[in-house]
């Protein structure tokens, strides 16, 4: 509370619910202004209708003889490009069409922390990173000869996805790391010939905590592939050359077969190159109990290999049949794809009381998002604006596929039908 050496309309009492009484032994603004000064030194200032606030430092500064100018940011104009199409964009109608809690509305602390929460989905809806890049252009301070130790001295320890930027706020290298500052560490102290050259160009690091590594492997990819920083060409075309893909022959066994990743097919799984494939399908063969030639692993007019060894129930030269035989491949396809399943992936969030949630919708990879845990993401409206919209193109997918079958998350819904359509 500040007291505003003046009695307060009766419409701001009505509206913030804070009363002349409440203010009698507030300090006053010039008590208050030093350390004003000094939270927001080197700072750039993000508010709900930015100018409103500024206008009103500004002034009181203005009447103590001081001249306050900070850059702002202000999340009213960004929700309207990176949200569009919403009823409202007032702060209390906004959050709660978003899930975002809000406690002590019109107040200093529950207005701020709401606003935090925005202005963090504003930055994850950003895939182009405009709003970073402004902000690094505008902050000099960070351009010092110690830069590289500043900039690791300031990395959080979790995981996330950082960027590096030049001098005019370019992303020039986008990474994901369970530790940024580490990684960091290793960038900044390889004497590498890449290294070099980013260690030279590096102005700034500004960073997105994800919570957990599956959304980080995720944001990598898709930003990448978005922004094409100069130092990450291996990563800007698709990283899987190869996929897996099945069809039922004459006979109606159920083939696979290694063929070159076609994005206008739907493979089962995709490989980074033709030995990974190779070596993953000999493991699925042996796992499953398949045929060798019927996985285009032996090429052969008769019985493949593993029939001579006892290793195959006959399926190459119709001894097994089709339909018990497809039920071993069956089992295969149900644990190496989730095609035409709707289904929300959870896992850890950012904070502790928060989730983060991947949808998958006909088996099909279609944003991620975070949310409050006291708010229930089956409410389709809710789901459908924290969700970032992101392209299922064949590195999502693999890369999805990989890690639920390598690595667990806290919980897999499914969900009977669209959940926002």
């Amino acid at each position: 509370m500040v007291n505003p050496e003046r009695k307060i309309q009766p419409f701001v009492v009505n509206l913030t619910g804070i009363s002349n009484e409440m203010l009698r032994n507030a300090p006053k603004f010039y008590e208050v202004a030093k350390r004003i000064i000094e939270i927001t030194k080197d700072c750039i200032i993000v508010a709900h209708n930015a100018k409103f606030d500024n206008r009103i430092l500004t002034t009181e500064f203005d009447r103590l003889g001081y001249d306050f100018s900070k850059n702002t940011l202000c999340t009213v104009e960004l929700s309207k490009a990176l949200l569009p199409d919403l009823p409202s964009y007032s702060l209390g109608k906004l959050v709660r069409s978003l899930g975002i809690p809000i406690t002590d509305r019109h107040r200093a602390q529950g207005d701020a922390k709401a606003t935090v929460e925005l202005f963090k989905l504003l930055l994850q809806k950003d895939i182009n990173k405009r709003i970073i890049q402004a902000a690094v252009r505008k902050d000099p301070k960070r351009h010092l000869d110690s830069k590289l130790l500043d900039m690791i001295a300031s990395a959080p320890t979790e995981t996330g996805v950082y960027y590096m930027h030049n001098e005019e706020g370019q992303v020039i290298y986008i990474g994901k790391s369970k530790n940024i500052k580490k990684r960091l560490t290793q960038h900044f102290t390889s004497d590498n010939r890449k290294s070099k050259k980013i260690q030279l160009e590096v102005s700034a690091v500004s960073h997105e905590l994800t919570g957990n590594e599956l959304v980080a492997l995720l944001k990598e990819s898709a930003e990448i592939k978005e922004n094409k920083p100069v130092y990450n060409r291996a990563l800007r075309k698709t990283l899987f050359n190869y996929q897996l893909a099945s069809f039922v022959d004459n006979e109606g066994y159920i083939n696979l077969r290694i063929e070159k990743a076609d994005a206008r097919k739907k493979p089962i799984t995709t490989f980074t190159n033709y030995q990974q494939a190779k070596s993953s399908l000999f493991s699925i063969t042996e796992k499953f109990n398949l045929c060798q030639k019927l996985t285009g692993l032996h090429k052969t007019s008769g019985n493949c290999f593993n029939y001579t060894v006892k290793d195959c129930e006959g399926a190459c030269i119709q001894k097994e049949s089709p339909e018990d035989y497809n039920l071993r491949v069956q089992l295969f396809l149900d644990e190496y794809s989730y095609a035409n399943q709707h289904m929300l992936i959870i896992d850890k969030g950012r904070d502790i009381d928060e989730r983060s949630v991947i949808l998958i919708e006909n088996g099909q990879y279609k944003g991620y998002g975070f949310y409050n845990l006291n708010y229930q993401i089956n409410n389709p409206d809710v789901l459908r604006t924290i969700i970032t919209p992101m392209g299922n193109n064949r590195d999502a997918q693999h890369i999805i596929q990989s890690y639920l079958k390598k690595r667990r998350v806290l919980k897999i819904i499914p969900l009977a039908v669209d959940p926002v359509n």
